[in-house]
């Protein structure tokens, strides 16, 4: 047996729940017999979990281009959790977060966020098979606020009353689904590392985890709030959010992910809420991880992703010229000033 820490799961294995129902069994994995609840809704079920220590991203950076120049980012670690039964029930997925920064507006954050999951763990292979409904969230860190252009912006929605994303809980809601499937919000996380493309040694951690699943998500529109200037506003932060991160959430894109575990530990439902609570409701990029920052995206060979910053600034005062066209207010010639001060 491998003695390494990492590798040491905790006593209280009961398992069984893969075995309740012949339909769970791969290759072929049924889960549709199970409920798919909130993911909040049962945590105190929750008996064991294991961390992703390790949550690898990939993407590509030029979709449909004959070189789509594929990226590589582990997010944020020590954020996202896998929680289930002593037998083996999973009943929630804790999912991770990463900032972008932009050279106009400063620091997004953007999280994958669970709407809800389902499925078994075996601890004894070290397999698992669940179901999950996710959407990306993407709002302004604090520190934005010292940005002159989003001060001004921040300003305007809040004395509008209209829902700027300046806080997680009115961020930018993006829609994903099972790929090739945009009517289909339920996509599966299966054993073993994804086969649909090359991963880089500086992204497997095979010597180190316990265990390793994998998933993947088609980027699907922004969900409207009902206030079109909102909207708009909305379309223009992910435009340039896509700038800064190589399109990481340009529609039709494909978002992959590794998700590499550390061995199983008994789960502390009070702690598992505080945490689930702190990355659900309140933390930024501003605050960073527990266990450090991710890493910088890289393309297979290990060469820096680096956006071209100096031409992102003018596509993106381009961009807020346009969006400022249709709004009204002192703000905005405050803005327009301000960057034309700059040019």
């Amino acid at each position: 047996m491998d003695n390494r820490p990492e590798l040491e799961r905790v006593p209280g294995w009961i398992g069984g729940f893969e075995q309740s129902n012949p339909a769970f069994a791969y290759p072929t994995v049924d889960l549709t017999s199970l409920p798919m609840p909130d993911n909040m809704f049962n945590i105190d079920r929750l008996q064991r979990q294991q961390a992703v220590k390790w949550p690898e991203f990939s993407w590509e950076t030029q979709m449909g281009s004959a070189d789509p120049k594929r990226c590589y980012q582990m997010f944020a670690p020590d954020i996202s959790r896998l929680g289930y039964t002593d037998t083996g029930r999973v009943y929630s997925i804790i999912c991770p977060q990463q900032g972008v920064t932009s050279p106009t507006l400063g620091t997004l954050n953007v999280e994958v966020t669970v709407t809800g999951t389902r499925g078994w763990v075996n601890e004894d292979t070290r397999e698992l098979a669940a179901e999950m409904g996710v959407v990306g969230k993407v709002w302004f860190s604090p520190s934005a606020k010292q940005n002159f252009i989003v001060k001004k912006l921040w300003e305007k929605f809040e004395s509008s009353g209209r829902p700027f994303p300046s806080k997680k809980s009115q961020a930018i809601t993006i829609t994903t689904s099972l790929v090739k499937e945009p009517e289909q919000p339920i996509f599966p996380l299966v054993k073993g590392q994804s086969q649909d493309f090359d991963i880089p040694d500086f992204a497997k951690h095979e010597n180190e985890a316990w265990s390793v699943g994998h998933l993947k998500v088609q980027i699907g529109s922004i969900i409207k709030t009902g206030y079109p200037e909102v909207d708009r506003f909305n379309q223009f932060i992910i435009d340039v959010f896509n700038l800064g991160s190589g399109n990481m959430l340009q529609k039709e894109n494909v978002l992959s992910w590794n998700v590499w575990f550390t061995a199983p530990q008994l789960v502390d439902q009070d702690e598992w809420a505080r945490h689930a609570w702190v990355w659900r409701e309140s933390i930024n990029a501003d605050h960073g991880s527990p266990e450090g920052e991710g890493t910088s995206a890289k393309y297979y060979d290990g060469t820096p992703f680096k956006p071209d910053f100096d031409a992102i600034k003018k596509q993106e005062e381009g961009k807020i010229f346009d969006l400022l066209k249709q709004e009204e207010g002192k703000e905005k010639d405050e803005i327009l000033s301000f960057i034309k001060s700059k040019l």
